[in-house]
């Protein structure tokens, strides 16, 4: 039986109720963003509140909004986030994105999201992981558009997608005044081809960075060393 719960280095998610799990998306997605200076942040999608926990930690100050349309998701990131340290400035939501775009007047520095993806793959008798891992509920233009007016003018959005995905989005995001500011490609090792892709998106144009990042050497679990320096903070054994 898998474990129930992930420890962190400063926190602990529960995520046996969850269809997605804690997995490295998120770790590198939240470790990869970029919080510094943020006062309001938004995670879309929050799932066990992995993202909501990671972001508070490096944004001790931030007041984070978490969402998610599954219930016993939210309710896990609840009390995941109510026992950690940062229990007063995270508030989750059970709403989907365009409920909770349409009744909120908040502007964000910051959002970020582990958005669903997949789009033509044979979906899950469960519901719950059908939901969590396919964008009929969030595609990736309503995310966009609705993440674009959510935003503060100097804003960002911050994303983990897979690598077709990820460069549609850039695309995409252009039609809704998104610029690439960072594209940092993903590969498992080495010497395999890239699956994900993380992404920052702000309304202020300039210069996008490009860069890359391998999880592991050619050896099964033996973790690069950049990707040891970006997840340091989190992980318990690095």
């Amino acid at each position: 039986m898998a474990n129930p719960y992930f420890q962190f280095k400063q926190f602990t998610v529960w995520h046996d109720r969850c269809a997605m799990k804690v997995g490295t998306d998120s770790v590198l997605l939240g470790a990869w963003a970029d919080f510094s200076g943020a006062a309001n942040i938004l995670d879309i999608g929050t799932g066990s509140g992995i993202l909501a926990l990671m972001a508070a930690q490096k944004a001790p100050n931030a007041q984070i909004d978490a969402i998610d349309i599954d219930a016993a998701a939210a309710e896990q990131a609840r009390e995941n986030c109510s026992r950690s340290q940062w229990k007063e400035q995270i508030t989750i939501h059970h709403q989907s994105l365009q409920e909770f775009a349409s009744t909120t007047t908040k502007r964000y520095n910051i959002i970020i999201s582990n958005p669903p993806y997949f789009s033509k793959a044979l979906k899950s008798p469960d519901k719950q992981r059908t939901t969590a891992r396919h964008n009929d509920h969030l595609d990736l233009t309503t995310l966009l558009e609705t993440s674009s007016n959510l935003l503060e003018s100097t804003g960002q959005l911050n994303l983990i997608l897979p690598v077709t995905e990820g460069d549609q989005s850039i695309r995409e995001a252009a039609k809704f005044g998104l610029t690439c500011l960072h594209h940092t490609v993903v590969k498992p090792n080495e010497n395999s081809l890239p699956k994900r892709c993380l992404l920052s998106f702000s309304q202020t144009s300039t210069t996008c960075i490009e860069d890359e990042l391998y999880i592991e050497t050619n050896t099964r679990h033996n973790y690069s060393i950049e990707y040891k320096r970006l997840t340091k903070d989190f992980y318990l054994n690095f």
